[in-house]
């Protein structure tokens, strides 16, 4: 285990104890179960902590917690409970029939064996009881990883990089499994058995009760781990073609599949390699950072999916000679069918449109040696759902996914390009957004009142202030002035 992640267990242990205690005392056992134990076993930080405690009812269970703080029933029915202020799930080990609303039966008597059975891959079937690690406490700091119950050949799995099916007749009762697998290929880049892919090949994707199709929601929430979370989560798309799926589920991305490019350019290959290698250098780019109105795994995302879709026009605008004249506007289309099957959060779609519309500016404003004017026009047209920076890393990401030699991204080159655009950008003050308006209505009160007059006298202002540079309020107040006298002389 690594240094951090033991520390991390066990001081997380250590808040607990009282409480694993007090559950041995009352006759229960008390397990570590699901991801944090195998984040354990990776060496991966420990964020999640999921409890499951066999041989105790619900009633006794929560009479135990609220000992230690108020408890939220999360999931009283599913046997889901929280202290307050203390990142843990308490469950109970249950019985789910198949569906999206399942009926749950809690049986406190099941097994470890039984309840890990119940999991979808073995690398997530494994477990800790917590009783014996209040018991051996000082053994265990030595090496808690040769204490896990692994009933399902998980710890083997883990070290071969292989994802197996713990049952597969299970497997197959929720169809969100399958986008699971996804996910778990790319964020932990191991590879799923034959079985596994025979099932997930041929799975139905529909509620196993209603055979309606799977929430959008519960997808979006998936392919989201899988942007996030992963290093390389083109393994994931890859992994679609490789079971024949992709088609089906992300049709837009099959287009890309053989569309030839110019090897001058693109010596990596056609769009489809492209389009990943360029989602993976989006994944490991290190100019994230924490907006006012957006955290750093919010504007990850956005441009993530703007990688994915950023060449999306290419199958339409690819001529004989391999130009593919227009394809960034051409892609805003295909782009919002992927995007609205996933999710119908519109500032999402909205920022993700404009990053695949007008990726191609910032190489080409390099190129052009384009003047603040220009920057500061784009700075408009890109406001208030994306920036001049987070386009330049769309751009960044899509010059490093270009690798002849392998499927993963040029991710040490092309870094100046990024620098030298953004240092433009923010010598026309509008790398975070668009120049400020000087001139304001309280301004021009003197001279018109509130109402369209002085909007349209503001707008003008703005427009000259941005295209002729001026940052003079009273010679933008004397412009505007001028225009409305202007205006309304061509009225009489």
């Amino acid at each position: 285990m690594k240094p951090n992640v033991f520390s991390s267990f066990f001081n997380f242990f250590n808040t607990i104890k009282p409480i694993i205690q007090a559950i041995k005392q009352a006759g229960g056992i008390p397990y570590l179960v699901g991801g944090c134990v195998r984040d354990l076993v990776i060496g991966r930080e420990l964020k999640d902590f999921d409890i499951e405690v066999h041989k105790l009812s619900l009633e006794q269970l929560e009479t135990i917690l609220k000992k230690f703080g108020p408890v939220m029933l999360v999931g009283k029915k599913f046997g889901v409970l929280r202290i307050a202020g203390l990142d843990a799930d308490w469950s109970l080990p249950r019985k789910d029939s198949k569906g999206r609303k399942p009926t749950v039966a809690i049986d406190p008597a099941m097994s470890i064996g039984e309840a890990c059975r119940r999991r979808d891959v073995t690398m997530n079937a494994m477990a800790l009881d917590l009783g014996y690690v209040v018991e051996h406490e000082s053994e265990l700091e030595k090496n808690v990883t040769t204490h896990i119950i692994d009933p399902y050949g998980g710890l083997d799995d883990i070290h071969n990089k292989r994802l197996r099916a713990v049952d597969q007749t299970l497997f197959l009762e929720d169809p969100l499994r399958f986008f699971r697998v996804m996910q778990f290929i790319g964020r932990f880049e191991m590879i799923p058995d034959q079985a596994l892919n025979n099932l997930c090949a041929s799975m139905d994707l529909k509620d196993a009760t209603t055979n309606a199709p799977l929430a959008r929601e519960r997808i979006y929430e998936e392919i989201k781990k899988l942007l996030l979370k992963s290093r390389r989560p083109s393994l994931g798309f890859r992994w679609l073609v490789d079971i024949k799926r992709l088609q089906e589920l992300f049709p837009e991305l099959y287009t890309l599949i053989g569309v030839t490019q110019a090897t001058e350019y693109h010596p990596e290959g056609d769009v489809f390699e492209h389009t990943m290698q360029t989602l993976d250098a989006t994944a490991q780019l290190p100019y994230y950072v924490d907006q006012p109105t957006m955290p750093a795994a919010e504007e990850k995302y956005i441009i993530t999916l703007a990688a994915l879709c950023h060449d999306l026009g290419k199958p339409a605008t690819t001529d004989q000679n391999l130009h593919a004249h227009g394809h960034e506007q051409a892609g805003v289309t295909p782009a919002k069918k992927l995007l609205k099957r996933l999710t119908n959060d519109q500032s999402v779609i909205k920022a993700v449109l404009k990053l695949v519309a007008h990726h191609m500016l910032p190489a080409n404003f390099l190129e052009q040696q384009a003047g603040a004017k220009a920057y500061k026009r784009m700075a408009l047209k890109l406001v208030p759902d994306v920036t001049l920076r987070q386009l330049a890393l769309v751009a960044l990401a899509d010059k490093q996914g270009r690798n002849p030699h392998g499927q993963e991204p040029l991710i040490e080159q092309h870094h100046e390009m990024y620098k030298k655009f953004l240092q433009h950008a923010e010598e026309a003050m509008v790398a975070h957004g668009p120049e400020a308006p000087l001139l304001l209505g309280r301004h021009l009160l003197d001279v018109v009142s509130p109402g369209p007059a002085m909007g349209k006298m503001l707008k003008e202002a703005y427009r000259i202030q941005i295209e002729e540079g001026i940052r003079d309020i009273e010679v933008l107040k004397q412009k505007a002035q001028e225009y409305s006298d202007g205006m309304a002389k061509g009225k009489k």
